[in-house]
């Protein structure tokens, strides 16, 4: 699959709760969370990558005012990551009609790099039709590719429900890379502490 043919979508909607802090814009390696990936997103295809905000809608889009996304506001933001997917896949679709591919990842996974979004591009060559995820840590998640023909389940989910869901219903028609360091992800002050310690 040409790179040009997919979209990249960074879900940064949630408003970290059991942080106490947007983690979107916590500091690694002289980056914010939302910087890492958003530059590897942008250093992989170019464009485009789309940024789903929701909580911190100013000081995340003022946080990659110098990257080259398309910022979009999901109103519905607390009924969960499932509405903010929606949001995404539907500017996605109107800023390129003929997109062919999406992949979905989050703001806080900080050992994401462009290699692994071109990795997950360069599988669904060889897999066209089929989902190629992420797998570390005995499971498969985020970043996630769907080709075209998810895009309606995609849209059809609700609340809370991710990516995963799908990728659960589908498990026959899942391929993976692998992301040694996918399962390291922010939730709490334990888990930046422990990133920060190395």
């Amino acid at each position: 699959m040409d790179k040009k043919a997919c979209g990249i979508i960074i879900l940064a909607a949630g408003n970290s709760s059991r942080l106490g802090e947007p983690k979107q814009l916590l500091h690694f390696q002289g980056k914010s969370l939302i910087q890492h990936v958003a530059a590897a997103a942008v250093e992989a295809i170019g464009s485009p990558v789309v940024i789903v905000s929701g909580s911190n809608e100013k000081l995340i889009n003022q946080e990659l005012s110098n990257l080259c996304v398309h910022f979009i506001h999901n109103e519905d933001w607390q009924q969960g990551m499932g509405s903010s997917i929606r949001v995404g896949i539907e500017e996605l679709i109107r800023i390129n009609p003929l997109i062919k591919a999406v992949i979905i990842a989050v703001s806080d996974q900080p050992f994401v790099t462009s290699q692994l979004f071109l990795d997950l591009i360069q599988q669904a060559e060889t897999n066209e039709s089929r989902i190629i995820g992420s797998s570390y840590e005995n499971t498969t998640g985020t970043p996630v590719l769907f080709p075209e023909k998810y895009f309606d389940s995609l849209l059809a989910l609700n609340g809370a429900e991710g990516a995963k869901k799908l990728l659960k219903k589908f498990v026959d028609d899942v391929k993976s890379v692998p992301f040694p360091l996918g399962g390291i992800d922010i939730d709490t002050k334990e888990d930046y502490q422990k990133l920060l310690n190395g």
